[in-house]
């Protein structure tokens, strides 16, 4: 199975838990309150990362729910190590969306890495872009952030399941990091199409 990942490291009070706005007594509750937009907007910055990635499916088109043969992932994700873990949980608080998982380093570090993960499309589209739509990003992840939600869209709409729109979300993907090679990825799409 091929897998191609073209992903990039880079506070809104309506997005807040209602665990967090209901019960402010708490120190625990205080802190999170002070948590804002551009708090997040900093941490994505420096370790968060809009992905987009494609796999060719085994079975081809004739797979159900895969009439490219090709299927298309995103994720969000903001990475810390263990030590930062608490920011991670704040984040993942504030959101209300996602996990927090495990990354265990098995090399020369002091500590295992953790990464907050936002995949379900219907969150990113309802949580996750609207934030970044209304609290703008300072660096090169801003665009790369652009495409991120243009690709979004055009899956929520199935442009992904014809070959047309598969071929742009790639075209918008090569953009998001120019450091990657999309030959292998371009090579099976000429494949796929000479096939159909």
């Amino acid at each position: 199975m091929l897998v191609i990942d073209f992903g990039y490291y880079s506070g809104n009070t309506e997005l807040m838990p209602k665990t967090i706005t209901e019960n402010a007594s708490g120190a625990d509750n205080q802190q999170e309150r002070l948590i804002s937009g551009d708090w997040i907007i900093g941490f994505v910055e420096g370790e968060g990362c809009f992905s987009i990635g494609f796999v060719k499916q085994p079975g081809g088109k004739t797979r159900r729910g895969y009439s490219t043969g090709i299927q298309v992932w995103h994720e969000f994700v903001i990475t810390q190590g263990e030590s930062s873990l608490s920011a991670l949980q704040k984040i993942e608080r504030y959101f209300g969306v996602g996990k927090i998982y495990l990354n265990k380093r098995h090399d020369n570090h002091r500590e295992h890495l953790y990464r907050y993960v936002v995949r379900k499309r219907e969150d990113l589209l309802n949580v996750i872009i609207p934030f970044f739509n209304q609290h703008t990003m300072h660096t090169f992840k801003k665009k790369q952030f652009e495409r991120f939600d243009s690709i979004l869209k055009m899956i929520a709409t199935n442009d992904h399941l014809t070959l047309e729109g598969l071929v742009k979300i790639i075209h918008i993907s090569e953009k998001m990091n120019s450091r990657k090679n999309r030959d292998e990825l371009i090579r099976i799409l000429r494949e796929h199409t000479s096939q159909s």
